[in-house]
Formats: structure tokens, sequence, C-alpha cells
């Protein structure tokens, strides 16, 4: 089975179409739909250009 079979105990649709509350839910849960990195990739990409960009003025200054 995958994930696409997935069936919603609510409304009888399959989770993937998201067609209730509760399919959004749990497509959300799994994963269904995300089609970028999430948040957690761009706070780490944020942090490093921050540590890039004060380790640059530092030399600058220095």
């Amino acid at each position: 089975m995958r994930r696409d079979d997935l069936v919603c105990a609510n409304c009888a649709g399959r989770v993937s179409e998201g067609r209730c509350p509760v399919c959004r839910a749990s497509r959300d849960q799994y994963g269904y739909g995300r089609t970028g990195p999430s948040a957690t990739v761009w706070m780490v990409l944020a942090v490093l250009a921050a540590l890039i960009a004060a380790v640059a003025l530092e030399g600058r200054f220095a």
C-alpha cells in the first residue's frame, strides 16, 4: 500500500485529495503537497549566511 492509497475515515475520500479538514491534517502530517524545502532548512541556511557574513566582517576590520 502506498501513501496515495490512504482513505480518510471521516469522508471516505483519498487523503491525497484533501476533501475535508481531517484529510488535510493527515495529508500535512504525512508530507503530501510539500513542494519546497521545509522551514528548518531555511533556518539553517539563514544561520549559515549570518555566520559567513560575521566572519567576512571580522576579517575585514581585523
